[in-house]
């Protein structure tokens, strides 16, 4: 139930799947199926695509119980959330006790969590959430049918921190019995930083107050998964949860649910209606069998090297074009560089330069302008992307992610660089013409 120290080679890969694939019902010879879902796929593209394991994981009732005519699915099921779980430990979070593999990305699954709390809180109908312009996390309240309450968080120097005395506030305000849990956040766009874990899972312990966390893509940051750990050891942390396709290099479709007490996290299994596919399953299990332990932490190193690489090569880049890397200290995967004579030279130039990047095939870079308002599902957040309602600047997004290549970096930066060098030609162009213009109507002579 380990992850590999050295990962599989192909072949050996593809004949275990074929093991467990000939476990299922469907696959044996003579098979007499009358049920309404039998496993029959008529596309032998689609079957193999799947390595013929059709029949998901999970019963109706509960998609981490095993299913009697798919032993072998069931057995797949049981050993990728085992594996996962050695994995999140060898991560950092070493006393994490259950987790499974859930076939949604994030947003869903963080509301999967809420509804289960629902049941262990009726009265509940809040969630403190500190600010994150992030679409799908705030909708995941919504949906779960709760009222976030947003927390605007503190600027100290460039970042942008948890303002814990307003959380408490807000506890106090609204009774902690009318909370149904706080909603943090690790890994996040810089200038916004990691939540103040620590803290505020010690407010959540003193209060009775559940704690879930979205660990998005922290399981590659050793100091987003410091954070969950330390969280749980002095305060509480219920739940913490992770995409797979950010973290593990997989196809999206797939997060992890994550917890320190294993009957909680066997509710929120069991809240889950219906069995599921095992794509996301499959996925990551295959992954993790051919990386092996030593190869996903070669690749969680060879990240953090790069992050160090990105950073100072960035920083160089900014004071060629008098601008700066904003200083970002808590944030272990994003950088910010601003965007400050950009936006003072012309209104439309920072959205302008987020176009130029995409044109370009720079993918993933956020060029974020001040002041921008959006509404999300009838919340009105100003300054939205910035987590803030007035950020002190306009500013340029890029990180350091899990399978990231020098050459990524250096090629992003040569186009950025090419990028802004056309920004500046045009000012000085335009200058060029202010000037000869004010020359032009200081020498004229007035009429008579």
């Amino acid at each position: 139930g380990k992850c590999p120290e050295d990962g599989w080679d192909e072949s050996t890969i593809e004949l275990f799947l074929h093991e467990l694939a000939i476990m299922d019902s469907n696959n044996f010879l003579g098979n007499c199926g009358v049920g309404e879902r039998e496993g029959r796929v008529v596309s032998g593209l689609v079957a193999r695509r799947h390595y013929r394991l059709i029949h998901g994981i999970g019963r109706s009732g509960d998609i981490s119980a095993v299913q009697p005519k798919a032993a072998g699915s069931s057995l797949l099921n049981k050993l990728t959330n085992s594996v996962v779980l050695d994995v999140i430990k060898q991560a950092g979070v070493r006393t994490a006790t259950s987790c499974f593999v859930v076939p949604m990305a994030t947003g869903m699954s963080l509301t999967l969590c809420f509804l289960t709390l629902r049941h262990k809180r009726p009265k509940a109908k809040y969630i403190i959430w500190p600010r994150i312009d992030q679409k799908s996390c705030f909708k995941s309240m919504i949906t779960a049918g709760f009222e976030p309450v947003v927390i605007e968080n503190a600027l100290e120097g460039d970042e942008l921190r948890t303002d814990l005395e307003a959380v408490e506030a807000k506890v106090k305000a609204l009774g902690a019995e009318n909370i149904l849990c706080v909603h943090s956040t690790t890994s996040c766009f810089a200038p916004r930083v990691p939540d103040r874990l620590e803290e505020l899972a010690v407010i959540c312990a003193n209060y009775d107050i559940p704690h879930i966390v979205n660990n998005a893509y922290g399981v590659q940051s050793s100091k987003c998964m410091h954070l969950i750990q330390q969280g749980a050891r002095v305060g509480r942390i219920d739940a913490f949860i992770q995409s797979l396709d950010k973290n593990f290099m997989v196809p999206v479709g797939g997060a992890i649910i994550a917890g320190f007490n294993e009957s909680f996290i066997q509710e929120i299994s069991k809240m889950y209606p219906g069995r599921a596919s095992a794509s996301p399953s499959l996925d990551v299990l295959i992954t993790l069998l051919s990386l092996g332990t030593n190869g996903y932490k070669k690749l969680l190193k060879e990240r953090k090297e790069m992050f160090s690489y990105l950073s100072s090569e960035l920083k160089k880049l900014a004071d060629n074009y008098n601008e700066r890397l904003l200083d970002t200290p808590h944030n272990p995967i994003s950088l910010a560089m601003s965007l400050k004579n950009l936006d003072e030279t012309n209104d439309a130039a920072v959205t302008q330069l987020g176009s130029m990047l995409f044109t370009r095939q720079v993918s993933g870079a956020r060029v974020v302008p001040c002041g921008s308002v959006q509404t999300v599902n009838n919340y009105t957040f100003k300054g939205f992307m910035s987590h803030a309602n007035n950020y002190p600047c306009a500013y340029l997004n890029a990180a350091s992610a899990i399978g990231i290549k020098k050459q990524d970096v250096d090629v992003f930066l040569k186009r950025l660089d090419k990028c802004l060098k056309t920004f500046r030609k045009e000012a000085k162009q335009e200058k060029s013409i202010n000037e000869v213009s004010d020359s032009n109507a200081a020498t004229e002579q007035p009429e008579d």
